[in-house]
């Protein structure tokens, strides 16, 4: 059983997110439902304290707010300085992530044989909320933007222990 992350500020979201998460029965249907949650819970930047929200110059920086013992879920805040970007990527579980500060870019991709297709890209800014599930969960994110952004990310997994939702990189070609 993993450790509960007491945030203040956290509660209202954590408990839309149980009791999305006890609702669904897909992964889909549950990126869905927590997507909803998050939109009508989502914190402001002031969920992490002013030394969290400076970030790293190295490499965007996850923050661990919560992890459920019960029902696996986990929620972290990524704190991005402009032109930070991860890898390409896909997740163990379902996603969703809301911009709390700045704009955050995402380009979605689709696996074809021995390349990746570029399927899709959207812009996020304060507010907005994404979610997907696996299979199809191909993306890479980064602040486009001038300033720090933080967005909030919860996770179908317990990833206390691990550190990371990714379940694989992709290093492979990418053709539009």
């Amino acid at each position: 059983m993993s450790t509960v992350i007491a945030r203040p500020g956290l509660a209202p979201l954590v408990a839309a997110v149980r009791a999305a998460v006890a609702e669904a029965d897909t992964p889909a249907r549950t990126a869905w439902r927590v997507a909803d949650a998050l939109r009508a819970n989502l914190p402001g930047p002031d969920i992490l304290t002013p030394a969290e929200r400076a970030g790293s110059p190295d490499k965007y920086t996850p923050h661990l707010l919560h992890v459920e013992p019960d029902v696996p879920f986990s929620i972290l805040a990524v704190v991005w300085r402009p032109g930070q970007v991860t890898p390409i990527h896909d997740h163990i579980s379902w996603c969703v992530f809301g911009i709390v500060q700045g704009i955050e870019h995402e380009t979605i991709y689709r696996l074809e044989d021995d390349h990746l297709v570029v399927a899709g890209t959207a812009t996020n800014r304060v507010g907005e909320v994404s979610g997907f599930a696996p299979p199809g969960d191909i993306h890479h994110m980064e602040n486009t933007g001038d300033d720090i952004s933080i967005s909030l990310h919860i996770y179908g997994a317990d990833i206390s222990d691990s550190g990371t939702s990714v379940r694989r990189v992709y290093d492979l070609p990418v053709r539009r």
